[in-house]
């Protein structure tokens, strides 16, 4: 039997190892110290048991368990927490849990709940293990066959029929994330999300197309549902993603032929298209973005730049800066800078040479032009109008 122990704390989680080697020493003990390993275990070893903590950086271990149950479904899982609260042992009873355990958890407790599953597993079929397995290289099979067609590259005399012939009409629906971190957890989470939706509405897969996206295809039982399947995983997306994301999909299609150009159509609708924010984290990093220029617009400030400060891909920064304040970064910069302009120009004797440096332009000619592109009147002439002080134009 293959055993996966998640949980954030090192003495748990080879506490737990040394009791099953000691008392079981014929079953396979791997362990993982946050959800994303445990998640790169399950892909890669099948799994027999899963003993997860509750409470973990990044994802509880029943949010690992929902996303994982219709992907492992085989796999038998047990909660172990420091937390009595009825509403984790609840919710892990909903979701399929064999048992709760309480840490610290009592090592007869465990030996003889790792023997009761075992017995169980014991008992379960070996051919109906095999059939899954049958199964699942079948699914990775499709998955990768449709994937390459997707992209627009030779199927080298495969039959696309065979893997698509229950799918009569079809829509297409495509994932992209954004982040410049790995995204092996993100990609899981995905592809289970999409895959129970998919499964629960009608018929269809999931492929992994690329590092940033994911491309579902489904046949759904009732034709005029794809809003409601849309919104239902845009809702599920925010609750387990950390990271910005956005859904794209085709209309009612029927064939087959017409996917590599759809999904290339889709890729490019991607390029303007808002990525999902949800969480305050993005918020926040606006709010910062604004400290940080506020504080610095007189020095040399680019996109990028503030975009590194606040950790976010400039792409994303840029589309939620200009969604939060309704025009573009440089633009917003720019209007800055000249209102402070205006400021120095009315309220200080200041030359325009000096104010033009004091606001992030060098080049007094350069800023010069731009005032003058932005308020119809030259720093001299608007100085004038305002009852300034002229100290004459460069």
């Amino acid at each position: 039997m293959n055993i996966l122990v998640v949980d954030d704390e090192s003495f748990i989680r080879r506490g737990i190892e040394r009791t099953i080697r000691t008392h079981f020493p014929e079953h396979k003990v791997l362990l993982a110290a946050n959800p994303e390993e445990a998640v790169l275990t399950l892909q890669n070893v099948p799994m027999d048991l899963v003993l997860t903590d509750v409470l973990m950086p990044g994802m509880t271990g029943l949010e690992l368990m929902e996303i994982s149950r219709k992907r492992h479904a085989h796999v038998r899982w047990v909660v172990i927490s420091a937390h009595s609260e009825f509403k984790y042992a609840k919710e892990a009873v909903r979701l399929g849990a064999k048992d709760y355990l309480l840490k610290p958890i009592g090592k007869d407790m465990l030996v003889d709940m790792i023997r009761e599953i075992g017995d169980e597993i014991a008992k379960d079929n070996e051919r109906s293990k095999e059939a899954q397995l049958l199964k699942r290289n079948l699914r990775f099979l499709r998955e990768a066959v449709f994937a390459r067609w997707a992209s627009g590259l030779d199927l080298g005399g495969i039959d696309l029929a065979a893997f698509t012939g229950k799918h009569p009409y079809f829509h297409l629906i495509m994932v992209r994330m954004e982040s410049e971190s790995d995204m092996k957890l993100e990609h899981f989470i995905v592809e289970n999300v999409l895959s129970e939706l998919i499964e629960t509405s009608g018929q269809g897969f999931v492929t992994s197309f690329d590092a940033k996206s994911l491309l579902g295809l489904l046949t759904p039982k009732d034709e005029g549902s794809l809003t409601a399947i849309i919104d239902q995983l845009r809702s599920h997306l925010k609750r387990y993603l950390k990271i910005p994301f956005q859904i794209l999909h085709s209309e009612r299609m029927t064939d087959i032929s017409e996917v590599p150009a759809k999904v290339q159509q889709m890729r490019k609708s991607s390029a303007t298209q808002v990525y999902e924010h949800y969480a305050s984290g993005g918020e926040k990093a606006i709010e910062v973005a604004f400290q940080y220029i506020a504080a610095h617009f007189q020095t040399e400030l680019t996109l990028e730049k503030v975009a590194s400060i606040v950790y976010l891909n400039p792409v994303y920064f840029s589309q939620l800066f200009k969604q939060r304040t309704g025009v573009g970064f440089k633009d917003y910069l720019t209007q800055l800078r000249l209102d402070r302009a205006m400021n120095l120009l009315r309220d200080s004797e200041l030359k325009i040479g000096d104010i033009s440096e004091r606001v992030g332009y060098p080049d007094v000619r350069h800023f010069s032009q731009i005032f003058r592109k932005k308020t119809g009147l030259t720093p001299s002439e608007y100085r004038q109008s305002v009852g300034g002080g002229d100290t004459g134009e460069p």
